[in-house]
């Protein structure tokens, strides 16, 4: 673990920092931490996987798929061995 000294901290600035500690239930010190912590975070992704995965074929022409006919109807898969 690392220390981080922070000068010229004007009273106003700490005090507004002391209220929001404790409105948070936190020291200011674990206030501070969560507030850099906060701020040096990676973006969160915008769209979720699903949306990824989606974006990745959706310029994929349809016409182009060629499916073979369905010569039976659906069933279950059989896992015994």
């Amino acid at each position: 673990m690392s220390a981080l000294t922070i000068r010229g901290l004007d009273d106003e600035t700490r005090a507004r920092l002391r209220v929001q500690a404790a409105q948070h239930g936190r020291s200011m010190e674990a206030e501070v931490r969560a507030i850099i912590q906060a701020a040096v975070a990676p973006p969160a992704p915008s769209h979720g996987f699903g949306s990824r995965i989606h974006a990745l074929f959706a310029d994929l022409d349809d016409s182009e798929l060629e499916l073979p006919p369905r010569d039976e109807a659906p069933r279950a898969a059989e896992f015994e061995l």
